[in-house]
């Protein structure tokens, strides 16, 4: 059998020695296992040290946390009250017209019954003339009318004169002739003549007593109607020459006068304002109050300003329950001396006393109750690291501090820095730096 034998000249390549050999590393089970545990930890990582959605990390340096402490509430709010004249009368126009003068420059000082303008107005001053025309022609014929009464009333005496001489003479004829007709002198004729003539007589005088008497009755009826008419026309003739009267405008209280900026030949329409007086050297206080005090601020209640290193008295004399932009008003009157030199539209700062100091446990007074409206705040751990919500209980306030009625204890620490932009948080990290 023939075989072929290796050229020993050709080199050995050795390629039917090797062997691939196979590296052995982890299975792709093992390495889903690896990544699977990895994705855990960085959750619980996440999960432990990732702020939850109802907490929100905040530096501490940008808080303000105070502590709860026992103490006096002094029951006082400070107000910001501006200056105002105690006392202002308007000045409104009671007729229109036109300025024909204008005596007095606005700012001065005037006194009652001064002369401030003259005004003009011609459609009222003819309507006057025509008014005191007619009164007069009305008085004219009530006197007229009050004449021919007095002459009927003359009338009526006379009558009644002439009927009682009358009378009288007719009684004393029949008594002569009484006697003489007894003894047979006169005749019977004659007699009876006599007596039917003092019965005329009698009754003519009864009839003009009763017509005396109620003439007297009518005429003092349409006498008293006469009279009051003629004063009712008077009094009218009196409200349209007053009405004339008021084209002088006059000063009717003396004081400062303010706002009185009409000029010659303007027009003013009838109860137009045209100015006001102040009275001089007396002023109130107006105050604005935060609503929320409108059940505690009574009349009567006392407040204090300082001043020039003086303190002064002054008291609530009048509220104003309307409210506007959160606020109602209060009038404050002087007890007493008010400083010297106060101007109209001065602010001035003071406290109204509400009630008196009691025990009490407080917090400082914060930006955060207007966030909360005191009913919770954020309090702080005892290691300082977090804040947590809390409802509580609070009651009075003043510029200080916020009385505690329930939720808080001595010693506790509260932010009372604004709670603006974690105020729907439930927790606060707080951050050290």
């Amino acid at each position: 059998m023939n075989s072929e034998a290796p050229n020993p000249r050709e080199p050995v390549s050795g390629g039917a020695m090797d062997k691939v050999v196979e590296r052995r590393g982890l299975s792709n089970k093992v390495k889903a296992g690896i990544a699977a545990g990895a994705l855990g930890l960085a959750a619980i990582g996440f999960y432990a040290y990732a702020p939850s959605g109802n907490s929100q990390t905040v530096a501490a340096d940008r808080v303000t946390i105070s502590t709860v402490q026992r103490g006096t509430f002094d029951d006082f709010l400070p107000l910001r009250a501006r200056v105002t004249p105690l006392l202002t009368i308007y000045l409104d126009s009671v007729e229109g017209g036109r300025i024909e003068e204008k005596l007095v420059e606005d700012g001065a000082t005037v006194q009652k019954g001064q002369l401030l303008a003259v005004l003009s107005n011609p459609e009222l001053q003819l309507s006057v003339l025509a008014r005191q025309t007619d009164v007069s022609r009305e008085l004219n014929s009530m006197r007229s009318q009050e004449l021919a009464l007095a002459q009927t009333r003359l009338a009526d005496e006379r009558g009644m004169y002439e009927a009682k001489a009358a009378l009288d003479k007719a009684e004393r004829q029949h008594a002569r002739e009484a006697a003489l007709a007894a003894r047979g002198f006169i005749a019977r004729k004659q007699f009876d003549d006599t007596t039917a003539d003092l019965e005329y007589q009698r009754g003519r005088y009864a009839v003009q007593q009763r017509t005396r008497s109620t003439d007297e009755r009518l005429q003092t009826s349409q006498l008293a109607q006469l009279r009051q008419s003629a004063a009712s026309m008077n009094s009218s003739l009196d409200v349209a020459r007053l009405n004339l009267e008021s084209l002088k405008l006059r000063a009717p209280v003396s004081g400062q006068l303010s706002g009185f900026e009409i000029m010659v030949g303007q027009s003013v329409n009838r109860g137009e304002r045209i100015g006001q007086i102040d009275s001089p050297g007396a002023n109130k206080l107006i105050a604005g109050v935060d609503e929320f005090y409108l059940g505690r601020v009574q009349v009567g209640q006392k407040a204090v300003i300082d001043q020039g290193g003086k303190t002064y008295q002054l008291k609530v004399t009048k509220i104003y329950p309307q409210v506007r932009n959160g606020q109602f008003e209060v009038d404050l009157q002087f007890q007493g001396g008010e400083p010297q030199g106060l101007q109209r539209g001065q602010t001035l700062q003071a406290k109204l006393t509400l009630g008196d100091p009691t025990p009490a446990m407080l917090i400082p007074n914060g930006s955060f109750y207007n966030d909360t409206g005191g009913a919770w705040v954020f309090v702080v751990t005892p290691d300082g690291g977090k804040a947590v919500k809390r409802n509580v209980r609070l009651g009075r306030r003043n510029a200080d501090f916020i009385e505690v009625l329930d939720g808080l204890q001595p010693g506790e620490k509260v932010l009372t820095s604004p709670y603006t932009g974690f105020a729907d948080k439930d927790r606060l990290d707080l951050q050290q730096k």
